[in-house]
């Protein structure tokens, strides 16, 4: 499971999704295989460092991608959502799950046994090229991520993620662009690589300049041009 968030540059979610890459007698013939299920926000559908037994399709809702280090620290990788595959690189390589997958909102998904899936790619080369694909675009996305936080500061990574966030998951609202995934501060901190303090004290000073509106799990972008500047994206 790989990171596909990349500050100012494709987003948090800017690719186009595992089932919509594929052939539709592909992706029809993979639903086939599994069975539905559904799951409640907040609810797991994946642990870190489990075994893998299946694969998960997402047909609707958002997800989070995180994972944890040997200190506690919780790194924000990715959002996944309808379209997406999740589970499929520990089922692939057999190694244990290397991130979890949370519901941010009810979750409708199938599921796929790990060997139904290996057989599913042995018998579809196209749709283990698909696979591929997406793997070194998420990897791309990954060092791309990597690179652009080395040069920016927290408050600049902030902005951009805020901006990112408006772009792939914003509603407009009487009050400005509200972005519509529930994720808390240190959901925000983990996406950023700070501590939420740090993130906490941005956001303050975001809401004291009216840049932003914050609630709980909500925040409301009210001033996206400020965002552009901070973030250095207006040249």
């Amino acid at each position: 499971m790989d990171p596909a968030y990349l500050p100012g540059d494709g987003g948090l979610d800017d690719r186009v999704p595992f089932l919509a890459r594929l052939e539709n007698e592909d992706a029809t013939a993979l639903r086939a295989l599994g069975r539905e299920l559904y799951f409640e926000p907040r609810t797991p559908l994946i642990q870190q460092d489990e075994p893998s037994t299946h694969v998960l399709l997402i047909l609707t809702g958002w997800t989070k991608v995180t994972a944890s280090a040997a200190t506690g620290y919780q790194a924000l990788l990715a959002l996944r959502g309808p379209g997406d595959i999740v589970g499929e690189s520990a089922a692939v390589t057999g190694r244990p799950r290397s991130a979890t997958v949370t519901a941010l909102e009810r979750v409708r998904a199938v599921a796929i046994d790990h060997r139904a899936f290996r057989e599913f790619l042995v018998r579809c080369p196209s749709a283990a090229f698909t696979l591929i694909g997406l793997t070194a675009d998420r990897t791309r996305a990954a060092d791309r991520r990597q690179l652009a936080h080395a040069s920016m500061s927290v408050r600049e990574r902030l902005a951009t993620l805020l901006l990112d966030l408006v772009r792939t998951h914003g509603r407009t609202t009487a009050d400005g662009v509200e972005i519509t995934v529930p994720l808390t501060k240190q959901e925000l901190a983990g996406a950023v690589g700070a501590s939420r303090e740090m993130v906490q004290r941005q956001l303050k000073d975001f809401r004291d300049r009216g840049v932003v509106a914050t609630g709980r799990r909500t925040v409301v972008i009210v001033r996206p041009d400020v965002l552009r500047r901070i973030g250095r994206l207006d040249a």
